[in-house]
């Protein structure tokens, strides 16, 4: 097995993080306080949680939280899904259970950096790229012709991250087919799913489509509490029973903490209530900060998200993504997320979950910054002569 390199995205995030006073770089919704979700909770709810004991949980999660989860589906039961610590944790239980060194796996890229690194440390692995200049569709001629008979697993993640992306239902709906003929795993990373910003837009999930499907979810993203480190995969019974073979070896289990505030969140009518919340915010902001983005057009281009709550904003500038991360985070205290930690070039994230009236000081001092770095009229000119 091949040793896997620095996690960039999460080392950065590790350094910096605590130490911003504007923190750009969130892909999660504004997160919820214990006060505001035990408020959504009924009497015997708050009752059992005054009342838990701090003891272990099944390993699976509780049949009680599984059965809240399975119930976000359309057809899954708790026999389907696993709860992790996270969705990382789901990732790196299932590119292990699924793969070995004789397989090959295909992944869209750009992507979460463990998304594209564990199976690469497993197997041989291909990258399908969704480009700018294609509006970030997926290419589905690209990825058939890339499928080989060793192909074990394809690994898609719509709603897309760094972009917000979402394909249409026909191009879903081929991949699946795709997958079917050739007998592939099909992997599905749908932590924002829930948060198109046009509900027609939202994809059947991977479970409720095809027998070999599997969907991540998590509680950080739509729910807005990434702080419970609860996350989950839902698949297949067997394959799902593989994949906590490789959990005894992580975390165990999940805690009985987490569990609880998880099973309060998701009971059907809070997450109506949490969703609702969220798609409020998305909403509110996202035209501020797409105003943002427009005041610079000059400077950036980006093709605006379909759902999430973060936007990809391409720059003109000489300088890379990772120098303007840290010029940024040294000059002005701010935090973005640098294009290179997706593996692309001239780009960076930014969230917009978050309270934007905080989050508009942030960008203010990223526009002072771009106008002390803007080349100087009298210098463009001097270039171009």
């Amino acid at each position: 097995m091949t040793l896997l390199p620095d996690f960039n995205l999460e080392v950065y995030l590790g350094k910096w993080e605590f130490a911003a006073r504007w923190h750009m770089t969130p892909s999660d919704a504004q997160t919820l306080t214990v006060k505001e979700l035990l408020a959504l909770a009924d009497p015997d709810d708050r009752a059992a949680w005054e009342e838990m004991p701090l003891s272990y949980i099944e390993t699976w999660g509780t049949p009680k939280l599984r059965a809240a989860i399975a119930a976000t589906y359309k057809s899954a039961t708790s026999d389907d899904v696993l709860a992790f610590a996270g969705a990382e944790e789901g990732i790196y239980c299932a590119m292990h259970a699924l793969l070995t060194k004789d397989d090959h796996a295909i992944v869209v890229t750009p992507n979460y950096q463990s998304a594209e690194q564990l199976p690469l440390s497993l197997c041989a692995t291909e990258g399908v790229a969704l480009r700018a200049e294609r509006n970030w569709d997926l290419d589905l001629e690209e990825l058939a012709s890339k499928i080989r008979p060793n192909t074990k697993l394809i690994s898609i993640n719509f709603p897309h991250n760094p972009t917000g992306k979402v394909i249409d239902r026909a191009t879903f709906d081929a991949l699946v087919s795709l997958c079917r003929k050739h007998g592939i795993w099909l992997f599905s990373d749908e932590v924002y799913r829930g948060l198109e910003l046009d509900h027609a837009k939202q994809l059947p999930a991977a479970v409720e489509a095809y027998e070999r499907g599997l969907s991540l979810g998590v509680m950080s993203k739509a729910y807005g509490l990434p702080g419970l480190r609860i996350g989950w995969i839902a698949g297949p019974p067997g394959a799902v029973a593989r994949l906590c073979g490789y959990r005894d070896y992580t975390t165990l289990t999940p805690t009985m903490l987490s569990d609880r505030l998880a099973r309060a969140a998701l009971a059907p009518d809070r997450r109506d209530a949490i969703l609702a919340r969220t798609r409020r915010i998305l909403g509110e902001n996202l035209p501020r900060m797409e105003s943002w983005i427009r005041s610079h057009g000059d400077l950036f281009d980006y093709v605006p998200p379909l759902a999430g709550a973060i936007v990809l904003v391409g720059y003109r500038l000489p300088i890379s993504s990772v120098a303007l991360f840290d010029r940024l985070r040294l000059e002005e205290s701010v935090l973005i997320t640098p294009g290179a930690h997706f593996g692309i070039g001239k780009f960076f994230r930014v969230g917009f979950g978050y309270d934007l009236e905080k989050s508009l000081e942030g960008l203010a001092r990223v526009s002072a910054f771009l106008a002390r770095l803007r080349p100087t009229r009298s210098a463009r000119r001097a270039v171009s002569l």
